[in-house]
């Protein structure tokens, strides 16, 4: 693989789908040192932020899957609650540790989510847990009380 610098023309790109997919906040969330990954035929791949992996580009929908260099800047550049999913303390250290989140476990979520939507799991004091992709609609979290609300990708622990 290789990593180089991405071009104005593909860092407007990735800006765009991220407007698209994380509520017009692209320029915000891929500000800084963009470098991007190419895999075979020189297509871009994997999206570096300041040199950690922060969005890897989909091919099967052309949208972005989130890492934890992702969730930190969403966090930073979405108020809560948007993209957050909001998990009690009992489930907390779990998730951290790449657990995916039960319906029974969320105390908030946005209420614009719906299922397969990348999302951010925090706690009540907005602590990043985890990076994942959403399995219900924000409507079905709140009201079911078993199932898999979120499947983690990856914990945000540092003792993992």
């Amino acid at each position: 693989m290789i990593i180089r610098e991405a071009e104005p023309r593909e860092a407007s790109y990735l800006q765009t789908i991220a407007d698209y997919q994380f509520w017009g906040a692209g320029p915000c969330i891929l500000s800084g040192d963009l470098s991007l990954g190419l895999v075979a035929g020189g297509k871009p791949r994997y999206i570096y932020l300041d040199g950690e992996l922060a969005f890897v580009l989909r091919p099967s929908d052309g949208l972005l899957s989130l890492h934890l260099a992702g969730g930190r800047r969403i966090q930073q550049c979405l108020p809560p609650p948007i993209r957050r999913v909001v998990v009690d303390i009992e489930a907390a250290p779990h998730v951290c540790r790449g657990s995916n989140v039960f319906a029974g476990h969320v105390i908030g979520v946005d209420a614009w989510i719906r299922a397969g939507e990348e999302v951010i799991v925090v706690d009540e004091e907005d602590a990043l847990l985890a990076v994942g992709k959403a399995r219900l609609s924000a409507v079905e979290i709140y009201y079911f009380t078993r199932g898999e609300a979120v499947r983690v990708r990856k914990g945000a622990c540092e003792y993992q």
